[in-house]
């Protein structure tokens, strides 16, 4: 008899599957990722077998799996609220570390206002100083690095993490897989922690910006933001989970309209071009693969035919400015909270049938440059 009343109850169904997600990181837009898993495990259509995160993706992925080992054993509804409350308590103890660092002078804050790599800004807009500090840290980032500006290597989203999430608990809880993606910094290659190396250190690893903080070191190898190679790595849920459907919540857009012209946003816009690159190679590979076996060149029981959905929180937060992603304010996450599950609705809604059955994005349009697009993907002009 099984003991795995979490995914008993969701045995695949018309109406209940078994899904692997896949969050990207992008520092505190990382809330809206955190309304989307909140609709989600409300919704209790799908189970999750497996997730891949990197950086505010991966954060979020310990804390859902963290509060689903919490109710172990107990039943489905009350795992999923508990992972809910789980997901609820980090992003308020993110928020209580951004009033903390409003609350202090300028000469306290040092570290804290280093929280999500940013310098804790409490509006969506900067102001004329802000702009003078963002000139300023511009500036200075060319000469000095994070062993010289932060030596003693602090970081208060650790701490958070360990007070919150009990890693050793999470290691022992089978019935979802984690998977946090980091870049090793001697190779260039992503390395996936999960299980027994699924970590605080690994977390941080995971969200580690070079310019901001130390390398991570683990087991003799030392890590940056996972964004690097794998925002978020999908291959993991390829190749160590049975279900064939992926939803990936991306939060980085892959378009903008407008030109960046400020220093912020031409920033902020080559960090989205470099944190999206390994999620289109893998996109790549995926189409590559579901096209030949598509056409019987592959043999299906070797290779799986992926099933791609999105949740695009890109496109919604167009509207937001570079600064609000290392922005921490209550108001802006909890707005963020509330686009997620906006977004995670009408996607339950118009999307969710595609589960178990098909594809719901065109992965060639989206994702393939139009050299690489055979003639029959591509979009009629004027679409």
């Amino acid at each position: 008899m099984s003991t795995d009343p979490y995914h008993d109850t969701f045995k695949p169904t018309p109406s209940h599957r078994a899904i692997n997600l896949a969050l990207q990181g992008g520092g505190s837009h990382g809330a809206f990722t955190w309304g989307v898993l909140d609709k989600l495990l409300e919704d209790g259509r799908m189970s999750i077998e497996g997730m891949s995160g990197t950086s505010a993706g991966a954060m979020n992925a310990v804390a859902l799996a963290h509060g689903l080992a919490q109710a172990s054993g107990k039943d489905p509804v009350a795992m999923r609220e508990s992972a809910r409350e789980s997901l609820k308590a980090f992003w308020e103890g993110v928020i209580d570390l951004g009033a903390l660092t409003a609350s202090l002078s300028q000469a306290q804050r040092g570290p804290l206002d280093l929280l999500f790599g940013g310098l804790g800004a409490l509006s969506g807009e900067p102001s004329a100083s802000q702009m003078m500090t963002d000139a300023m840290t511009s500036f200075w980032s060319k000469t000095v690095s994070p062993y010289q500006s932060n030596p003693l290597d602090i970081n208060p989203l650790k701490k958070l993490l360990e007070k919150l999430i009990d890693f050793e608990r999470l290691a022992a809880f089978k019935q979802v897989k984690v998977f946090v993606v980091a870049t090793a910094v001697s190779t260039g290659k992503a390395e996936v922690f999960s299980g027994k190396r699924l970590t605080a250190k690994a977390v941080m690893a995971s969200a580690c910006l070079p310019t901001v903080f130390q390398a991570v070191e683990i087991e003799g190898e030392h890590y940056w933001d996972g964004g690097y190679a794998g925002n978020p790595a999908i291959h993991p849920l390829i190749y160590q989970c049975v279900s064939r459907d992926i939803v990936l919540v991306q939060i980085n857009p892959l378009k903008r309209a407008k030109l960046p012209t400020s220093a912020g946003d031409i920033m902020d816009r080559l960090n989205e071009i470099t944190f999206n690159s390994a999620l289109i190679a893998e996109m790549r590979a995926i189409d590559f693969v579901k096209r030949l076996l598509a056409e019987g060149k592959l043999d299906p029981a070797r290779y799986k035919d992926v099933l791609m959905h999105r949740i695009d929180g890109g496109e919604a937060l167009n509207g937001y400015s570079a600064s609000t992603k290392s922005a921490t304010d209550s108001k802006l996450i909890h707005e963020l909270h509330d686009l997620g599950r906006t977004c995670a609705a009408q996607w339950l809604q118009k999307k969710s049938s595609h589960v178990g059955v098909s594809s719901s994005i065109q992965i060639a349009q989206d994702y393939l440059d139009d050299l690489r697009v055979p003639v029959a993907h591509r979009p009629a002009e004027g679409q």
